[in-house]
């Protein structure tokens, strides 16, 4: 549902802004057309395209307005979901990417054609990944792990963990491209567009539960690892250490291709 407010929000705003700079036509004051060009062409409704594309950030749909011949305002959104395992430190996770994204962009068009040039924001919904991990235990440890450097094994009782990855809410987008969605004289029109979401340093947050050892045979070195102090603090190094890695992620590709129309 919020995801939903930001999107209309964000496309009430690309609405409002091209009314107020174009105006609305009412009643006999009509817009006046140019020479050789219908009337109807010149009112708002030839001002506004539809489009959809496919791209890094997933598929997804966008609206642009028209503010005049080199400028227009855009709005859309994107969804991409993968879902995958992999092992990190001796833990097998069940990973999930899910990207739920909302963008604005302002397009500047300086020979009035194609290429554009963009300024905008992308907006994420939610935690973009997360992984969970049940630890089972067993006799002679039944699952063996690291956390800051210390080693860890599972007994008679199962642990379990999780992550999840987050960026920065919201995060600046530069790109440049081609195409238009609201290009005059032309209703169809494939816009490619590439840039960068300067989205900051990826934040991670890990966390462990249940009976973890540091010993695979000994009960008397099982701990409760949401509750041990010595624990907690090997969790809080891991995730330090994870976040150090993920530091190149701190700007994000933008590749995308698509179809529009405009109305």
């Amino acid at each position: 549902m919020k995801g939903l407010v930001r999107f209309f929000v964000a496309f009430a705003s690309c609405l409002a802004l091209a009314c107020s700079l174009y105006g609305q036509p009412d009643g006999d004051a009509a817009v006046e057309s140019q020479p050789g060009k219908p009337a109807s062409s010149a009112g708002m409704a030839d001002h506004f395209g539809l489009g959809v594309k496919v791209g890094l950030l997933g598929a997804g749909a966008e609206v642009a307005a028209r503010l005049n011949p080199h400028s227009n305002v855009r709005a859309g959104f994107n969804v991409l979901g993968y879902s995958r395992s992999f092992d990190k430190d001796g833990i097998n996770y069940d990973g999930h990417l899910s990207f739920r994204t909302i963008e604005a962009h302002y397009d500047y068009y300086p020979w009035a054609r194609s290429f554009h040039i963009s300024g905008g924001l992308l907006d994420y919904i939610g935690n973009p990944i997360t992984a969970n991990a049940l630890l089972p235990g067993g006799p002679n440890g039944g699952s063996s792990f690291t956390l800051g450097g210390q080693q860890y094994y599972t007994q008679t009782n199962s642990a379990f963990a999780s992550g999840r990855v987050n960026f920065n809410q919201v995060s600046p987008t530069v790109t440049f491209g081609w195409g238009n969605l609201v290009r005059e004289n032309h209703h169809f029109t494939f816009p490619v567009e590439l840039g960068i979401a300067f989205q900051g340093s990826p934040k991670s947050t890990l966390g462990v539960g249940g009976t973890v050892c540091t010993s695979p045979t000994d009960p008397s070195t099982c701990v409760n690892a949401a509750t041990d102090p010595i624990v907690q603090s090997n969790v809080v190094s891991e995730q330090a250490k994870l976040n150090r890695s993920m530091k190149p992620f701190r700007f994000y590709p933008i590749i995308s291709f698509g179809f529009g129309y405009k109305f």
